[in-house]
């Protein structure tokens, strides 16, 4: 499928009352998630298409290019830019989760992008570091995290402070030496105390959050 295809099928996909549902979370498309999932499994991995998708600034295309790209084709600088482009939230999170993460520039992308002055962009940075506290945390300073976390995430921009709030409770998961401040500094702040949380799904409150996963793995 050529450009115009593929943005005119798009157009097919779009459901106004989609629309409106992600315009309430800062996502301007109303294309069905798993809708646009089944195109990228028709299309299957085309790099060059990915390029040209993202370049039309469309959002539910951007989201598509995302899927159907090869993330280590994309060079450091290029990733730089794309993340600074993407101000939708969906298409940041699917470019760091989708992308980023598979890429060999991730670790230089997430020490330049954690201080970032520009929010979303730090936001990326603090996505990337509470992979490493989960995965690789050999290098951090948890401690120096804590800190960071405990004097700014109060008064973060809200896409900033729920990364800066997983990596509260990333290090209090998976770190058993530093459980105790991690739960502290989530019950002093209260950040998401009160987010409205489906039944069955665990509250993002740092200490409900700590608290269950844990439980679910001792008792495993």
């Amino acid at each position: 499928m050529t450009l115009d295809q593929v943005m005119a099928e798009l157009v097919t996909l779009e459901d106004p009352r989609m629309r409106a549902v992600n315009e309430r979370h800062g996502d301007d498309h109303g294309v069905n998630l798993t809708k646009l999932r089944a195109l990228a499994k028709r299309l299957k991995v085309q790099h060059g298409l990915a390029v040209e998708l993202w370049e039309t600034g469309d959002t539910a295309a951007r989201l598509l290019a995302l899927l159907i790209s090869r993330p280590k084709e994309f060079e450091r600088d290029e990733l730089d830019r794309m993340l600074r482009q993407a101000r939708a939230p969906k298409v940041q999170d699917w470019l760091v989760n989708y992308v980023v993460k598979k890429s060999p520039h991730a670790e230089e992308l997430r020490a330049a992008w954690f201080a970032d002055p520009d929010p979303a962009v730090a936001s990326a940075g603090w996505a990337l570091t509470s992979e490493r506290v989960a995965k690789s945390p050999e290098g951090l300073d948890l401690p120096a995290l804590l800190d960071t976390i405990e004097a700014e995430m109060k008064d973060a921009p809200d896409r900033l402070q729920w990364a800066m709030n997983t990596c509260l409770a990333q290090i209090g998961i998976v770190h058993p030496e530093h459980r105790a401040r991690a739960i502290d500094i989530g019950e002093r702040l209260e950040v998401l105390k009160d987010y409205p949380t489906p039944p069955n799904c665990t509250s993002p409150y740092a200490p409900t959050w700590i608290g269950e996963i844990v439980r679910r793995r001792e008792g495993a």
